[in-house]
């Protein structure tokens, strides 16, 4: 995929996103951690395999593949964008607009904002993130000279999180979803699904940062099963483990959750 053609990506964050062992220790493309994060993901390894649940996850909805490792950097990174604050089915309508109405990302870039507004006005908050997109084009052309941001594959992941972070709109948890699907980097996005069930099994803190909670999974997530347990956790936090009423006794983890084994 050329940076010059966006391309439609489906369902990111719902499929985004063996015998295996316990992590034996931190991925070496972790991001830079707070001393505290450290203590409490050290804390946890003693007390919870954290292969247990990567396995039981997998056993109960598969090994997902990450279909969009390869993918356009920017393309991936606009798409996340998109994606924010709607649904799958929105973000997924709304790229395919973008692409339909813009051929190129110069093509975006030398567009009206308004027009970029109402083009992708369909995924919400369309005037933010119609600013973001033609800031972050217009960043990127200006230091680099063209709309190209295949570099990033080259950067140690915690590099690469703090160069995509420092562009306007571009938080912690769009970065590590760019790099994570695209690139197929060890590095874990959180999102509101994933919180939950972290928190009601114990693996975070049940009050913390979303820098906090990164940093701790970062540690915990064993190399090459970064992917995985981001997708599974999304689909267990919607199919049983839901904000409310969640369905604790056909949960494939509830040995080891604290909030589970308390409700059965």
């Amino acid at each position: 995929m050329s940076a010059s053609s966006p391309r439609r990506k489906s369902s990111r964050q719902a499929e985004g996103r063996q015998a295996f062992k316990p992590a034996e220790g931190p991925s070496r493309s972790a991001p830079r951690r707070t001393p505290d994060a450290v203590e409490w993901a050290a804390c946890v390894l003693e007390e919870k395999p954290v292969g247990y649940f990567i396995q039981n996850l997998e056993r109960a909805y598969g090994v997902p593949e990450n279909k969009w490792t390869g993918w356009d950097v920017l393309d991936m990174l606009v798409s996340v964008i998109l994606s924010q604050a709607t649904s799958d089915a929105n973000s997924d309508r709304t790229y395919d607009a973008l692409k339909q109405r813009f051929p190129t990302w110069d093509a975006v870039l030398r567009a009206r904002e308004q027009t970029l507004a109402d083009t992708i006005r369909l995924g919400g908050l369309a005037n933010q993130k119609a600013a973001v997109i033609r800031a972050l084009l217009r960043q990127i052309k200006e230091r680099h000279g063209s709309l190209d941001l295949s570099f990033v594959r080259g950067m140690p992941t915690d590099e690469a999180v703090r160069y995509l972070s420092a562009f306007r709109g571009v938080g912690p948890k769009t970065a590590a979803c760019t790099l994570l699907f695209a690139c197929g980097q060890d590095v874990f996005p959180l999102d509101t699904h994933i919180f939950r069930v972290l928190r009601r099994v114990g693996l975070i803190p049940p009050k913390c940062s979303d820098e906090f909670a990164h940093e701790v999974m970062n540690r915990l997530v064993p190399a090459g099963k970064f992917y995985s347990l981001h997708v599974n956790l999304i689909r267990h936090g919607r199919k049983l483990c839901r904000p409310r009423e969640p369905l604790c006794g056909r949960c494939p983890v509830v040995e080891y959750c604290d909030y589970g084994r308390e409700r059965i």
